[in-house]
């Protein structure tokens, strides 16, 4: 199989990327490898636990769904509310898909990460996700980070544009690392906060102030901090050289074992 591999990557030779249509596309950065290696991943089963916002530390005006995995907002005025995953991580690197759209979100939409310690609920409208010592948050309306009460520079590239964040959001929590960024458009936008506590049980979270919203949250995949295996660095690999279409895409006649390779995890 090795032979095989070596004259795929040969025969298929180099492929041009192109950057993504999106606006935040000039702002992508080069995953690490662990990192690259789980967006590669396909995401695990429905139903795991950690695809599910809590029932208990939540705001009073926040109702989570029997499964888990959508909380809604009622339509109250003059209150902020936030939620936190059911489970969280103190150890290895994990990314959550949350769902958020964006006629739904209004000012002080924050997706983050919280400890135990984060703020539930506060009277007026407020940032509550990067509003205390013990959270951390991307503002989605004004791309602002927030970590303890206080708002920092804009991310991606802390520069004066605002970009309209679409639906869809990947979070990235390296907690062996301590650092969180986010994924969109299917642009790795980089480290967005660092020097998170490490040890600590870091939870998925939202806050939000719009009456009716709706945000979903699935957990997609993680790793502990060991090297990824040697079959997932070879899949990546090579279905970066043939940009991602694998042999079915390209007509290649190849061994069964190494279209299981490139194929059966898509």
């Amino acid at each position: 199989m090795g032979l095989t591999l070596c004259c795929l990557l040969k025969d298929a030779g180099p492929k041009k990327h192109y950057k993504s249509q999106s606006a935040f596309g000039p702002f992508s950065v080069a995953p690490p490898i662990r990192l690259a290696v789980l967006l590669d991943t396909p995401p695990v089963a429905p139903g795991n636990p950690r695809s599910q916002w809590s029932h208990t530390y939540l705001s009073p005006n926040l109702k989570v769904c029997p499964s888990g995995g959508r909380v809604s907002r009622a339509r109250v005025e003059q209150s902020s509310d936030a939620v936190r995953g059911a489970v969280g991580t103190a150890t290895g690197l994990h990314i959550w898909e949350v769902m958020w759209e964006e006629q739904q979100r209004g000012s002080h939409a924050v997706l983050g990460v919280s400890t135990h310690k984060c703020t539930l609920q506060s009277s007026g409208y407020t940032v509550l996700i990067g509003g205390d010592s013990g959270s951390w948050g991307w503002e989605l309306s004004t791309n602002q980070l927030w970590h303890d009460g206080r708002a920092g520079r804009r991310y991606p590239g802390g520069g004066a544009r605002v970009l309209s964040v679409p639906d869809r959001v990947l979070l990235v929590v390296d907690a062996d690392a301590g650092t969180l960024g986010y994924v969109v458009d299917d642009c790795y936008l980089g480290v967005a906060f660092q020097d998170l506590p490490k040890g600590a049980e870091l939870f998925p979270a939202v806050s939000c102030v719009w009456g009716g919203a709706q945000i979903c949250i699935r957990y997609l995949c993680g790793m502990t901090r060991d090297a990824p295996a040697l079959e997932a660095l070879s899949r990546l690999c090579v279905r970066g050289v043939l940009g991602g279409a694998g042999p079915r895409g390209l007509m290649l006649s190849v061994p069964s074992a190494l279209q299981r390779l490139l194929l059966d995890a898509h």
